[in-house]
């Protein structure tokens, strides 16, 4: 299939490792130009230095200024923004009991703000233009809140209520938006997640692996691989009459339509 991302620009956050580097790998391999950030710097510009169009911007997502930097730095060396990869890392685990307001807000600023932002800073472009992709990395915390992940449960719902408020207010300037919920894919967040859950739980952080792919139906994580398939599909000009959903790709987690 043809997915009409050659010659485009897209904006991958979070892209120095897990789903960002792998997203990013993906949307280059199709032919698009990738503006690539995150805040390791050095590692950014390694993986920058092998995709064939790519530019390296280190930033904190959650800066307030980030944004507007890079869609100038876009602009400045391919032109304008097509596709906006929303990404960043996940807030700490934490119980709803033991949440302060603090890590509440703090959860908000990283996971709905930050990346609302970003939206703010790439959409009149898109919309003048009458074409544009918003893809959001989600989590199926979405739709089947997870025990220990208050900060994420909270604000990845508000950002994932927000986007779909969004969706039905540009669809008719060509511009789409939509957020992929990945399950357990086998990324060094999963397994700092393990680790943790291993903690307060008194088992090995292989234990808890294992107990979680007993409930996958797959029987196995996930890829990076496979996960960037589908945000590259949903970036592509195939996607075109996708809009306002929640695709998951969790190897039949969730049980749940």
């Amino acid at each position: 299939m043809d997915t009409g991302l050659a010659g485009r620009t897209a904006i991958v956050p979070g892209s120095s490792a897990g789903l960002g580097l792998a997203v990013a790998r993906a949307l280059a391999a199709e032919g698009a130009n990738v503006v690539m950030t995150a805040r390791r710097g050095d590692l950014l510009r390694r993986w920058a230095d092998e995709l064939p169009s790519a530019l390296a911007v280190p930033a904190d997502i959650a800066d307030p200024q980030t944004p507007a930097r890079l869609v100038a730095a876009a602009q400045e060396r391919f032109g304008a923004v097509d596709v906006c990869v929303l990404n960043g890392g996940g807030p700490r685990p934490q119980a709803a009991a033991e949440a302060t307001d603090a890590d509440l807000l703090a959860a908000i600023e990283t996971q709905l703000l930050a990346q609302q932002r970003l939206v703010a800073a790439v959409l009149p472009g898109m919309r003048e233009r009458g074409w544009g992709r918003v893809v959001a990395v989600g989590s199926t915390f979405v739709r089947q809140p997870a025990p220990d992940m208050v900060g994420s449960n909270t604000a990845r719902a508000a950002l994932a209520s927000y986007l779909k408020t969004l969706a039905a207010e540009v669809a008719a300037d060509g511009v789409t938006v939509n957020m992929v919920l990945p399950g357990r894919i086998d990324t060094d967040r999963v397994a700092a997640l393990d680790r943790a859950a291993a903690e307060r739980s008194g088992r090995t952080p292989e234990e808890v692996r294992a107990a979680a792919i007993a409930q996958i139906p797959a029987g196995r994580l996930g890829t990076p691989e496979e996960f960037a398939a589908v945000v590259t599909f949903l970036a592509s000009a195939g996607a075109s009459y996708v809009t306002g959903t929640r695709i998951s790709c969790d190897g039949g987690l969730l049980r749940a339509l």
